[in-house]
């Protein structure tokens, strides 16, 4: 009777044993990925979004899919970085000024001026992008895809040609971006900090005149109804990317882990060639809209450039490090004797 029992324990331990196993993959399969982003809804950015959504649902057979918090929400990017490191949010669609509050050497790519065009872009970031995600990863995230939003322009409510005109306006800075502020004090320009959800406020209420972002920024948070003028140089560019918490994304088994993986690689990357056509249809848009297209005159283009490159003189390592300086600058020149 005894060793009648005994077997049945064993028996009953072994079926418990395997109705667990199916039960923790489960766990670790239904898994919901909270991600925030600055994007609105109908954006590219979104549309993308929710596209890679369904591509994971599909091929995950509905246990594993992200819920996209949008148009700032959830606040701003740093707000967006402070709940993703809490734990709050899994994930996060930011700019790359929101990417190098996680891995500060990302910053090297927003130096104004450093990029004449998209080609030199897609070279240096190819070159330097393991070196970033690796940067991620080390700090806990992993970089599910990089995409963009283009290169920044100078837009206004006032005239703005030359640095004198920004001395004696009141321009807008993004709170999360040292780099910007570096450079307007550089210029003498007094610079107010708002986040971006507050700048529209901002135009409405005279709080600042000038503002800074890719056209299609400027489209989708309709700050183009409130400008009078856009400055016709590129400023910088601002990258753009997918970045989830690592801990929660190796939760998830391996097979689940690429699919994500290529989904959102394939569908970032394709967004990347829409923004960039998106971006010259803003400015025409832009246009249509009332906006004047300035072109400064030569020589205040080099002042502006001159100011950019005296405040880095002083400014490097307090985000990016020397190293990820002299590696895009030796990677950027690479391309250009290339093209020669």
């Amino acid at each position: 009777m005894h060793g009648h029992t005994l077997i049945k324990s064993v028996v009953f331990g072994i079926v418990a044993l395997l109705l667990s196993i199916p039960a923790a993959q489960s766990a670790e399969e239904n898994m919901v990925i909270k991600i925030a982003t600055l994007a609105p809804d109908g954006s590219s950015w979104m549309k993308t979004l929710n596209t890679i959504n369904a591509e994971v649902m599909e091929k995950t057979k509905g246990t594993v899919r992200f819920k996209i918090y949008p148009g700032g929400v959830l606040g701003d990017e740093k707000d967006t970085m402070r709940k993703m490191q809490i734990g709050q949010i899994q994930g996060a669609a930011v700019t790359s000024g929101g990417l190098a509050a996680l891995y500060k050497e990302i910053d090297v790519i927003h130096i104004p001026f450093f990029f004449q065009n998209y080609e030199e872009v897609d070279y240096v970031l190819k070159k330097m992008s393991p070196y970033f995600t690796k940067g991620l990863e080390d700090n806990g995230y992993i970089l599910l895809g990089w995409s963009e939003a283009g290169f920044n322009y100078l837009m206004s409510t006032i005239y703005t040609s030359s640095v004198g005109d920004l001395k004696k306006a009141k321009v807008w800075i993004w709170q999360e971006s040292p780099m910007a502020k570096a450079i307007f004090k550089e210029a003498g320009v007094t610079a107010i900090p708002l986040s971006v959800p507050d700048v529209m406020v901002g135009l409405q209420t005279g709080l600042v005149d000038v503002v800074y972002a890719p056209p299609t920024g400027a489209i989708a948070l309709q700050w183009f109804t409130k400008v009078k003028y856009l400055t016709d140089v590129p400023l910088s560019y601002m990258g753009g990317g997918l970045v989830v918490r690592k801990d929660i994304f190796k939760k998830l088994p391996q097979a689940s882990q690429n699919i994500i993986l290529e989904s959102c690689q394939r569908n970032l990357n394709q967004l990347k060639t829409i923004t960039r056509r998106e971006n010259q249809e803003a400015i025409r848009v832009m246009q249509n809209n009332g906006v004047k297209i300035v072109a400064p005159p030569n020589d205040e283009v080099a002042e502006f450039k001159r100011l950019s490159e005296a405040a880095l003189s002083h400014f490097t390592n307090q985000t990016f490090s020397k190293k990820a300086w002299e590696d895009a600058t030796a990677n950027l020149e690479a391309y250009r004797k290339g093209r020669r």
